[in-house]
């Protein structure tokens, strides 16, 4: 693993601000809440977020793991799927690890765990290895006198149009591609009332968005989105997709011919510093069956093998909770289990990367009421859900007394208006209502 370079925030801290702050808290509080007046006011965090790798790692020697998990305290405004783009993080695996947090309206903050720490699949380490249960790409290669591995979050197929497994290659490359729009998807559209046309050009509207790695499994392709929310969810009729961000390193990294292998391994065993991990995931329908087989057998061998005690009750909660990164499940001689490292606590960035910015109120322009609710989250929160379509919709909420509206625009004229009106239709089942300020 490459290890990131920390900020030791603690002596400065100590040093410069701790005086000033527990005075303050001591005048505003007394002695009681002053723990909690510092957790408030500085959590400790010892890293920024840009030191924290999540993508770009060295496997050391025989290890299975690499990254570390982290946190980070949510700010106003936040959103899971926002979160989970920033840190290059599958919204499924944000949303697993962080149980009972509102994907579209968490609390502001609350600390949340970032699993940016992975096991390797159970295959060859050799061009590009992508799992499905995990919704997660890796890409190995081969240095002098060791092995790299990128990884980055993606989107697979729907239960209706499963993402086909197996070995295939890429069998070209297409910056700004053309999407020839596939008969089964017009159809689909078509009974929508969203009909499409033979093919798309590159730009904003385009699916495909600005990079493509062709398999060499007819129709199939590894490529952007222009619906950055959708990674880390059941949502393509059966490509790969991938943030734009994460695809374009992919894309330069990525030569033709790479071998490709798509597996779906819901349970990893591995192991770093002599600890035993178990990561799980939900498994697809009915096909974690045998993989639980295996990688039960495995664990029986590493503990008969290496005289490794494992912690048997934690592995069935593991696998009941599914939490989506690796958890210690071996113990000490005395029987006490063996920790991981702590989550590192990371400062929030001052901005996320790609979080939707919603233009101010303005007069002399077009909008689109799309709905009026009493509850001020359920407003929210379907605001937020139209801030990260794709390509994205601006909208807000505007109370008045118990009424809260849901407000997309602006738009500079009736047409562009009238367009997201039908997309809210098509794709929320909204009925949107225009109007001009």
């Amino acid at each position: 693993m490459i290890r990131s370079r920390m900020i030791d925030a603690a002596p400065f801290f100590n040093r410069v601000y701790l005086p000033i702050l527990c005075l303050l808290a001591l005048t505003l509080s007394g002695c009681a809440n002053m723990q909690g007046f510092l957790e408030k006011s500085l959590p400790f965090p010892v890293a920024s977020a840009d030191k924290v790798e999540s993508n770009d790692f060295v496997v050391v020697r025989d290890d299975d793991v690499v990254g570390r998990l982290a946190s980070v305290r949510l700010a106003k405004g936040d959103t899971l799927p926002d979160i989970a783009r920033h840190f290059s993080l599958g919204i499924n695996t944000v949303s697993a690890a962080n149980p009972g947090t509102d994907v579209w309206v968490p609390e502001a903050g609350d600390r949340i765990l970032l699993p940016m720490s992975f096991i390797l699949p159970d295959a060859p380490r050799k061009g590009i290895v992508i799992n499905l249960a995990a919704m997660r790409l890796f890409h190995f290669k081969k240095e002098v006198d060791r092995m790299a591995v990128s990884t980055y979050p993606v989107g697979v197929g729907t239960a209706e149009r499963p993402t086909p497994m197996g070995k295939m290659y890429i069998s070209r490359k297409k910056h700004r591609p053309t999407w020839y729009v596939p008969a089964s998807i017009a159809a689909d559209h078509r009974k929508k009332g969203d009909p499409l046309p033979p093919s798309v050009p590159p730009g904003p509207l385009n699916p495909l968005g600005e990079h493509a790695l062709y398999l060499s499994r007819s129709t199939y392709l590894i490529h952007g989105t222009n619906k950055p929310a959708s990674i880390g969810l059941r949502a393509t009729n059966g490509c790969i997709r991938l943030y734009p961000e994460d695809v374009e390193r992919l894309f330069a990294k990525t030569s033709v011919k790479t071998p490709v292998k798509i597996i779906n391994q819901p349970y990893l065993v591995g192991q770093r510093d002599g600890i035993v991990y178990l990561e799980a995931h939900p498994p697809f329908e009915k096909s974690g069956k045998a993989n639980w087989k295996k990688i039960y057998a495995q664990l029986q061998k590493i503990e008969k093998k290496s005289g490794c005690t494992l912690d048997w009750k934690k592995i069935k909660d593991v696998v009941i909770e599914a939490r989506g990164y690796p958890v210690p499940v071996s113990l000490s001689p005395d029987g006490r289990e063996k920790a991981m490292a702590k989550p590192i606590k990371i400062w929030h960035p001052r901005t996320l990367y790609g979080q939707p910015e919603v233009p101010e109120f303005t007069m002399d322009a077009w909008y689109v009421l799309a709905a009026t609710l009493r509850d001020k989250i359920d407003a929210r929160r379907l605001a937020a859900i139209i801030n990260h379509q794709g390509p994205p919709i601006p909208a807000r909420v505007l109370s008045k007394d118990d009424r809260h509206r849901v407000v997309a625009g602006p738009f500079d004229d009736k047409g562009a208006a009238k367009d997201a009106a039908k997309r809210l239709k098509i794709d929320l089942e909204l009925d949107g209502v225009l109007f001009e300020t």
